[in-house]
This record gives structure tokens, sequence and C-alpha cells, in this order.
């Protein structure tokens, strides 16, 4: 990027914070500084509610004016809310069709059962209607961090049940999401969609957008987003993102 980032996006899980876990203190004040800067996006596949429980609560410090220029966008863009008057509230948001769910929900548990990926030991439910999003997590919604990152490292797992999945709903979007979790949505409607929904949202053009995640790697639910040409930074935790915040908002605050 020739020119610095009147925009920075952000995934949620192993970008900001490790999966479903609360933001680090040092993360919350490298956001809140951001925010003093430029416009922050964070887009991801969890519903309002995590990212409610692992940033927005997290953000102490955070007045109105910062939290104006937050934009918020669940389940990998398909929903969106911004800080009106006070609360959050949401701008717009796809939900998926009564079929379109029905058909979504059979699908991965049948693939999941055939390919032997439906685990017996689990934290949570394994299947979640997030309204505009199904998402399949294979150890359920509140495995622990270690248990997610040793359950598919190589992420072939995930790769075999989405390839599956999505043959048998080639109408519906299937992706990779988390360390152990497929999403799906309506076709053509994933982070690239957030991304350019962004661009009217928050008049910004792509070109000055920076977007940082850590499954840019192609079948990745943040490859759309490299695919428009945005700047990207790939990271493999949220110390790397908060090591290139670290260079990059005194470059933000010196222009």
């Amino acid at each position: 990027m020739t020119s610095l980032p009147r925009l920075v996006a952000f995934d949620l899980d192993d970008t900001l914070a490790p999966s479903k876990t609360a933001i680090d203190p040092r993360m919350s004040e490298l956001l809140l500084s951001l925010l003093d800067q430029v416009e922050v996006c964070i887009i991801s596949g969890g519903n309002f509610t995590q990212f409610q429980n692992q940033v927005v609560d997290r953000l102490e410090g955070a007045n109105p004016e910062r939290l104006a220029k937050l934009h918020l966008m669940p389940t990998c863009g398909t929903q969106y809310y911004r800080y009106v008057d006070g609360s959050w509230a949401q701008i717009y948001a796809h939900n998926l069709s009564d079929d379109e769910k029905a058909r979504a929900l059979a699908a991965v548990e049948a693939s999941a059962r055939r390919l032997g990926l439906w685990e017996s030991e689990v934290w949570g439910p394994i299947l979640e209607d997030r309204g505009s999003q199904i998402t399949f997590s294979a150890l359920g919604q509140q495995a622990p961090v270690a248990a997610k990152q040793a359950w598919d490292p190589t992420g072939s797992k995930k790769e075999s049940l989405r390839e599956a999945v999505q043959a048998e709903l080639p109408d519906l979007e299937v992706r990779s999401g988390g360390s152990t979790s497929v999403d799906i949505t309506r076709r053509g409607i994933d982070k690239a969609y957030g991304m350019n929904k962004l661009v009217e949202l928050a008049h910004t053009p792509l070109d000055d957008m920076l977007f940082v995640g850590d499954r840019l790697d192609e079948g990745g639910n943040d490859y759309p987003v490299k695919t428009l040409g945005v700047e990207c930074i790939a990271v493999e935790g949220w110390e790397d993102t908060a090591a290139h915040l670290d260079a990059l908002i005194p470059r933000l605050a010196a222009r």
C-alpha cells in the first residue's frame, strides 16, 4: 500500500483474539488508538453476540465518537451493525430462508457423519442457526482453544467437509470458517460482499482499505477479500496483529 489506509478491517477469531475468547487488554488499547485515526471494521463468521462479548464489551473508554467509527459485520458480512443514538442497530441482514436453513443443516450433518467428523465429545452445540448463516463447529461452540487447535491442524478435515457440503448445496456458499468450523451462507454473500458494501457505507474505496486476517489461503473465509485486490496482511494470531498495529498506528498519527 503506497498510501496509508483510511479504513482497517479485521477478522476476529485467531486475528484479534483466540477462537471465541475476549480480546486481550493490549488489543483493546490498540483498537481504541486505531479508532482515533481511521474507520475500523470487524468482519467474521461469529454472530453479533460474539462480537459484543469478545470485542465491544472489552473496549473500555470507547466513547460514542469512537464507536461511531466502528463497523461490525457478523456472519461473514451477511449482517451489518452500526452504533446509532447510543446503541447498536442492525442496518441489514441477508437471512437464509427456512428451506435454505433446513437443507444446509441436513447436508452438513450428513456429510460430517459420512466423513467421520461428527464428534461424540463436544462442548456446546455443533450446529448453529445464525439467521444469515448456518455454522458447523466440530467440537461445539464452547470448545477450549487447545482442543480446537489439535482437532485439525492442517485444515484438511474442514476442507474435505467443505467440499462435500458444497457439492450438496450448489445454490449456497460453503466456506471454511474458524479453526473447527464451516459456514454456509447465500451464494455470493461473503466477506468480499461485506467489503464492497463498506465502499458505500463507509464512503471509502477499496484502494484505501487494509484487511488483516488469518485465513487468506484459498478456501479460507478471508480469501474472498484478497480476490478483490484489497491490501491484505496475513497473521497467525492476535500477537502478530498487535505487532502490525504497533507499527501502523504511529504512522497514521503522524500523517
